[in-house]
């Protein structure tokens, strides 16, 4: 007797959780890629990846076997900014597609974090030791050399001094000027920045866009991939739950924001979200 086994394509939010899954060894560019889905559900992603790996290939053309790192680097940037066009889209610079690699791949035109995931994908492909830095403000990269450490704003491609840094920091210290974190040496502000932390960036730029632009159905599949990807994150949940009243679905609105109550009980807004909660079980029991 045969069995017939049946194989299912997974969906986009379960071939997402699949990356997202462990932070040993997260394929960032690929997670990142897969963001698009949502937008664009025939993209395929696999199709994507070849194209940055015939950019790598050309790339690596480029470059004798024994280049040192700063010449690496230096091809790169030539690379990437002078011979491709890559480049921040300053003329509209809150375009959903800034977002989305897929987009950005044919009209080299991005923001800061998206540049800076292809960016690093080649560069980490040349061997430097190239990592993302989650600036306030605005995505950074950075590589160490034999000779020091370079930080480099993946906007242009221009590489910034310590006072530059410094500056462009001051904005964040007045913020904070209350705090500790007024004192926080630049240093600190370099960490690299985890994959998993850098996706989490990604989607939080897109949730702006979509609230500013009360898109609740775009903006309900952002949150159903930062909950995937950050589950113990309470307020992302019960952000999900307000949109999901805002669509008109009350009982999962609900269930989600009891779920944040029961989460983060000692949350600032526990109050208000609970009353949000009753009201929309209170709407159930009346259809």
């Amino acid at each position: 007797m045969s069995m017939k086994l049946s194989l299912s394509t997974p969906t986009a939010l379960e071939y997402f959780a699949c990356l997202v899954g462990r932070d040993e060894q997260f394929p960032l560019l690929e997670a990142a890629i897969s963001l698009a889905q949502d937008e664009y559900p025939e993209l395929d992603v696999q199709q994507v990846l070849g194209e940055v790996d015939l950019l790598q290939a050309r790339l690596k053309r480029r470059l004798p076997l024994d280049a040192d790192g700063l010449h690496r680097l230096r091809v790169l940037n030539q690379f990437f900014y002078r011979e491709l066009g890559f480049g921040g889209n300053v003329n509209d610079y809150y375009d959903p597609d800034n977002s989305y690699l897929n987009v950005m791949l044919g009209t080299r035109r991005g923001i800061p974090i998206t540049l800076a995931v292809l960016w690093l994908e080649l560069a980490q492909g040349l061997g430097l030791r190239a990592r993302g830095v989650a600036f306030p403000g605005h995505f950074m990269v950075k590589v160490n050399l034999p000779k020091g450490q370079v930080v480099i704003d993946p906007f242009d491609g221009q590489s910034l001094s310590r006072d530059e840094l410094s500056e462009r920091l001051e904005p964040f210290r007045g913020k904070q000027a209350q705090s500790d974190d007024s004192d926080v040496p630049l240093g600190l502000f370099l960490q690299p920045a985890p994959a998993r932390d850098t996706i989490a960036r990604m989607l939080r730029n897109l949730k702006e866009i979509y609230r500013t632009q009360e898109d609740w159905t775009r903006l309900l599949a952002v949150q159903n991939r930062l909950i995937i990807l950050l589950p113990s994150d309470w307020p992302e949940l019960r952000d999900r739950g307000l949109v999901l009243a805002e669509l008109g679905h009350s009982r999962l609105a609900a269930q989600d924001l009891e779920n944040y109550l029961v989460g983060a009980p000692a949350a600032h807004d526990a109050v208000p979200i609970a009353l949000r909660a009753a009201e929309l079980r209170a709407s159930l029991d009346g259809d």
